[in-house]
């Protein structure tokens, strides 16, 4: 219940904030800039999170493979020990 009120007021806040009337600070041009200054960074952060993922996927994939050589190396051996 405490959250719910605190996201309310919260809410309310940023409202009233942005709000274009003389009785408000007024703040939407300095959100819009701000806006603007952090859309590049969000999609850098994004993008290097992006290729860190894909890279280790790949990897992963790599390992599987070799996993799965052995693995049938290791099969076919136990076939031919228990002939």
């Amino acid at each position: 219940m405490t959250a719910l009120l605190i996201g309310i007021g919260l809410v309310i806040l940023a409202v009233y904030l942005v709000l274009p009337v003389s009785w408000s600070p007024q703040w939407w041009n300095s959100v819009l800039e701000f806006l603007k200054g952090g859309i590049p960074l969000g999609a850098l952060m994004i993008g290097l999170l992006a290729i860190f993922i894909g890279i280790t996927d790949i990897k992963d994939q790599i390992e599987a493979k070799k996993e799965e050589k052995k693995s049938k190396g290791s099969s076919s051996e136990e076939k031919e020990k228990t002939e």
